[in-house]
C-alpha cells in the first residue's frame, strides 16, 4: 500500500467505519432482501448462459488475440443489454505472445534387449510451453535430463552439472494445505523462474511439473519470465503424469533423453482494452464500489474458471441488485480487466486513470479463484472495518460464507492499494481449482452451474451490505 498521510488515512477509515454503522434497515430486512438476491440468482440466474457463451462461441481468450477481442465486444454488449447506465472501453496496450503449433515431447530410454543390444525407445510425452517462453531450435532440441527439488536444488547445482543439459524441477505440490492457493504459492516461482536459473547453471532447456495435486495427462502453463539474464532458454510444463514417470525412470538410473520441440514467439504490443460498466449511484455517485474479473486467458482450454468465472460474477451480482430493485447509494462498476494472465496491464491501467481522475473507491472487489460454493471473503483493510464486516456473517453464513478475514484481494485490484479504503477477494472452495488452473481441462464443463450462481449471488450481497 502506498502511504498516504496519517490524517487522510484516518478519515477515510473513519468515515467507511461509520457508513458500516449507520445501517437504517433492520438486520432481518437485510437477511430477506440477500435472500431475494440468492433466490434469483438460483432461479432465473444469468452467469451460466454468460459463461456459456464466453467459452463456447469464443474460447480461450490469450491477450492480444482475436478472441480476447471478441470478448471485449461481447461483455461490453451484455452490459448495454442489460441496461447498465454506462459502459465504455479502457484502451490498454498489451503483449503478444503466441504458442504456434502444438508442442512435441517425448523421452528416449536406452533398453537392452534380452540378447544384449541396445533398443532406444520413444516415449511420447506431454508439455506445454510456459507463456513468454522462446522457442526451440528449429526441428527442437534433445539432451539429458537432470532432475532438481526445487530453485534452492537447482542453484545448488555444482558448477558443470546441467551443462548442455535439460533441468527438470519436480516440486509437487504440498498435499496438507487444507487451502490449496498456499501449496500453489509454493511451486510457482519454479514456474516464473526457473529458466533464468536453469540458464545460469548452463542448461539448453527446462521443464517445470506442472502445478497441481492431480496425477493426469494435462499439463498447466503459466507465465515465466527471464529477467536480465543474457541467455533465453525454452521452458515448459510437463503434466503431473509424466513427470512422475521421468521421475522414476531417473531414480532407476536409466539412461534418459528429453526431446522438445515448441515453436512460441512474442510480438509487438498491441491494443486491448478493459471494459467497464456501471450504475451510478443516487446519493453518492463519485463514489465506487468495483468489482472484477479478467478477462483474458491462457490459450488452451476455455477459460471457464479462470477466469471466465470472474467476469460473469462482476456483471451478474450488478444485474442481481438491479432487477431486485435495489438503487445503490454508490456508484456500482464491473470491470473486465485484460492481460492479467501475462502482464497485469489492464489492471495498471486502470489504477493508472483511477488516480489520475481522482477516483473514490470505496471499495475494490476480485472473483479469481474459479466457479465453486462461496466459503469465504478476504480483505485488506484496516482492522476496525474488518471487524465491522465480520457483523455480517449471520447474513452470509445460510448461504456457506464462513469467514470475512484479513487477506489478499487480487492481483489486478490489488493495483488500487493506497486508493481504495478496502480491497476484497471473494473466496470460493479451493479444493478443485488447481484441477483445471492454466490446462486444457478448463472448459465450461468443469463448471458446476449451481456453485456458479451461488457465487454472484455471495457477491451481490457483499456490494449490497458495503453499500448500505
Amino acid at each position: 500500500m502506498k502511504n498516504w498521510s496519517v490524517i487522510l488515512f484516518s478519515s477515510l477509515t473513519l468515515l467507511f467505519t461509520t457508513s458500516l454503522r449507520a445501517q437504517t434497515p433492520t438486520q432481518a430486512q437485510h437477511a430477506a432482501f440477500i435472500r431475494q438476491v440468492f433466490d434469483s440468482a438460483l432461479v432465473q440466474g444469468q452467469s451460466w448462459p454468460m459463461l456459456e457463451h464466453l467459452c463456447k462461441q469464443i474460447g480461450h481468450r490469450l491477450s492480444g488475440s482475436e478472441n480476447a477481442h471478441k470478448a471485449v465486444l461481447y461483455t461490453r454488449s451484455q452490459m448495454l443489454k442489460l441496461g447498465f447506465d454506462s459502459v465504455w472501453l479502457q484502451p490498454v496496450m498489451v503483449p503478444v505472445w503466441v504458442r504456434g503449433p502444438k508442442e512435441k515431447a517425448y523421452l528416449l530410454q536406452n533398453k537392452r534387449t534380452s540378447g544384449g543390444l541396445i533398443q532406444q525407445q520413444q516415449i511420447n510425452i506431454e508439455i506445454l510451453a510456459l507463456g513468454g517462453s522462446v522457442a526451440t531450435p528449429p526441428g527442437g532440441l534433445t539432451a539429458q535430463v537432470v532432475e532438481v527439488a526445487d530453485l534452492e536444488a537447482l542453484r545448488a547445482l555444482p558448477a558443470g552439472a546441467a551443462n548442455g543439459k535439460i533441468v527438470f524441477i519436480n516440486q509437487a505440490f504440498d498435499p496438507r494445505n487444507i487451502h490449496t492457493f498456499e501449496s500453489y504459492g509454493h511451486c510457482v516461482g519454479n514456474r516464473y523462474n526457473g529458466a533464468r536459473e536453469a540458464a545460469a547453471k548452463g542448461a539448453v532447456g527446462v521443464i517445470v511439473r506442472s502445478l497441481t495435486h492431480r496425477i493426469d495427462a494435462y499439463p498447466h502453463t503459466g507465465v515465466m519470465g527471464y529477467g536480465d539474464a543474457q541467455k533465453r532458454i525454452p521452458a515448459a510444463a510437463i503434466s503431473t503424469l509424466h513427470a512422475e514417470q521421468l521421475s522414476q525412470m531417473l531414480r532407476d538410473k536409466q539412461e534418459v533423453k528429453l526431446f522438445m520441440e515448441m515453436h512460441c514467439e512474442s510480438r509487438p504490443d498491441t491494443l486491448s482494452y478493459n471494459v467497464v460498466g456501471q450504475i451510478h449511484g443516487r446519493e453518492l455517485r463519485d463514489e465506487i464500489i468495483a468489482v472484477g474479473g479478467h478477462l483474458d486467458s491462457w490459450d488452451v482450454g476455455e477459460g471457464a474458471h479462470d477466469d471466465g468465472v470472474g467476469c460473469v460474477h462482476s456483471i451478474e451480482a450488478l444485474r442481481l441488485l438491479k432487477v431486485n430493485g435495489y438503487r445503490p447509494r454508490r456508484s456500482l462498476r464491473a470491470i473486465m480487466f485484460m492481460n492479467e494472465e501475462n502482464g497485469l496491464r489492464g489492471g495498471e491501467e486502470y489504477a493508472r486513470l483511477a488516480k489520475e481522475l481522482n477516483e473514490k473507491h470505496f471499495a475494490a472487489i476480485e472473483s479469481d479463484r474459479g466457479g465453486f460454493s462461496p466459503r469465504q471473503f478476504n480483505v485488506e483493510a484496516d482492522s476496525l472495518v474488518i471487524v465491522d464486516m465480520q457483523k455480517w456473517l449471520p447474513l452470509f453464513e445460510p448461504y456457506g460464507v464462513h469467514s470475512i478475514k484479513a487477506g489478499g484481494s487480487g492481483a489486478d485490484v490489488g493495483r488500487l492499494r493506497g486508493h481504495a479504503e478496502a480491497l476484497l477477494g471473494f473466496v470460493p472452495d479451493s479444493q478443485r481449482y488447481f484441477d483445471f488452473h492454466h490446462a486444457a481441462s478448463d472448459v465450461l464443463e468443469a463448471v458446476n452451474r449451481r456453485e456458479l450462481e451461488l457465487g454472484s449471488a455471495a457477491i451481490a450481497a457483499l456490494i449490497y451490505l458495503l453499500d448500505q
